[in-house]
């Protein structure tokens, strides 16, 4: 084997690891941008909407796809050059980043829905309280004007 295809060989096996490297890297770097447990989970707020403004907020899922985005396209650069001896690590987690990001963008999205909704809902049963409460009123006149007859 000649010097200049071990130094071709020496040059690849380091490019490689720097491959698995920036992949793995990216990959840290998008769990770090994906919200904390508690940040989900504990919110203050004075009402539902206030609440569910703030869990929308939470569920932010920030950089983390554009991390998963860098980690996917150093991979498929790896994978494709046959760069990495064992990659069914970075494979699983790439899957896994990327499973959890969308579950947040679901729940986020589903949260959502529900901060559209609740404020209709809430003037649609103030609505309804307001016809009863009138409803009972008129009741009680038609009852009286009917024993003044009587």
């Amino acid at each position: 084997m000649s010097q200049t295809s071990l130094d071709d060989d020496e040059l690849f096996g380091e490019a490689a690891n720097e491959m698995r490297s920036d992949v793995e890297a990216s990959l840290a770097e998008a769990r770090t941008a994906l919200p904390e447990a508690d940040a989900v989970w504990d919110v203050e707020a004075d009402n539902t909407l206030g609440v569910l403004n703030a869990l929308k907020t939470a569920l932010d899922v920030g950089d983390a796809e554009d991390h998963l985005r860098d980690a996917k396209k150093w991979y498929t650069m790896g994978e494709r050059a046959d760069a990495f001896e064992d990659a069914e690590d970075l494979a699983e987690d790439i899957e896994t980043v990327e499973d959890l990001i969308g579950d947040v963008e679901d729940a986020r999205e589903q949260v959502g829905d529900l901060t559209a909704t609740i404020p209709q809902l809430r003037s649609t049963l103030e609505e309804f309280e307001e016809s009863e409460e009138d409803g009972g009123a008129d009741a009680d006149a038609d009852a009286d004007a009917e024993e003044a007859e009587a």
